[in-house]
């Protein structure tokens, strides 16, 4: 059970995204320490009703009320979250969760599940410039979910087959739909499990630089969300900036599906303060 709840202030933040929905409680007080985390696959639920039982579960684990709770904050799929206090965009959020794993990143990328985003954020993590891909490209967390699947691979073990490559396929499709004729055409040919998801991560990898290329991004490089916790994602990514010549940093965090979310619990108690000075000065 969590002590003194009265005199400190807690926040949640929830980050809805396509596949799974991340939750962290927060003690704003204590250097912004992360008390607690949870992830949870969507499937085939309402994700309106996963996000207030996995609030609810979080509440109950910790022998908290939601009045206790300072400021809940949603990002993503924020309008599915019934007891949200305010939302910020991903961006935001994903600036922030980035700057608290590593207060010296100057560019996030945000590798989602729909789109990746390189983000150009402030030494205080307010977005300055990004640059993304279209949600049509083969450059996403769902894009590589769906090859695996197809691959009959769970997405976890997909970092580790690309390890295991030696000559990899690199696709040339742009569109999704494209990319994944180019797969089932690789497979026909006998190319290996293995090669085509090493292609595909080159694939990813070589969009990702162009997107800091144009950025002009400054090192280092924090990777965010799910695909950043993929170790032939990162190989890949590390493999073609020493082609390319591009000399980047690139960080990641083992909590790096959690940064949406832990921005969000962050920016919500920094808008808890200033709700909280401004009635004090109106008073």
């Amino acid at each position: 059970m969590l002590q003194n709840m009265e005199e400190k202030t807690y926040t949640m933040g929830i980050d809805v995204g396509s596949n799974f929905i991340k939750l962290v409680l927060v003690d704003y007080d204590s250097q912004s320490k992360i008390i607690d985390k949870h992830t949870e696959k969507i499937r085939k639920r309402n994700p309106t009703q996963v996000a207030d039982e996995m609030i609810q579960n979080m509440l109950n684990k910790h022998k908290l009320k939601y009045e206790n709770i300072a400021y809940l904050a949603s990002t993503g799929e924020g309008d599915l979250v019934k007891r949200k206090r305010g939302h910020f965009y991903g961006m935001t959020t994903h600036a922030k969760g980035a700057n608290f794993f590593f207060p010296d990143g100057r560019t996030i990328v945000d590798m989602g599940a729909l789109y990746v985003r390189a983000i150009k954020v402030s030494p205080d993590a307010r977005v300055e410039d990004y640059k993304m891909t279209g949600q049509c490209a083969s450059g996403s967390g769902q894009f590589v979910e769906n090859i695996s699947r197809y691959l009959g691979l769970s997405i976890e073990e997909v970092g580790d087959v690309s390890l295991q490559s030696d000559t990899p396929e690199v696709s040339s499709g742009i569109c999704a739909v494209l990319a994944e004729t180019d797969v089932i055409n690789m497979v026909s040919r006998g190319i290996s499990t293995p090669n085509i998801i090493k292609g595909i991560h080159i694939s990813i990898a070589n969009r990702i630089i162009k997107l800091l290329s144009s950025l002009k991004a400054e090192s280092p490089i924090i990777l965010t969300g799910g695909m950043a916790l993929n170790k032939g994602m990162m190989q890949a990514i590390e493999e073609q900036l020493a082609e390319s010549g591009k000399k980047f940093d690139i960080k990641t965090h083992p909590d790096a599906i959690y940064a949406g979310a832990i921005g969000a619990a962050l920016w919500g108690g920094y808008r808890h303060f200033k709700l909280k000075e401004k009635q004090s000065m109106a008073v």
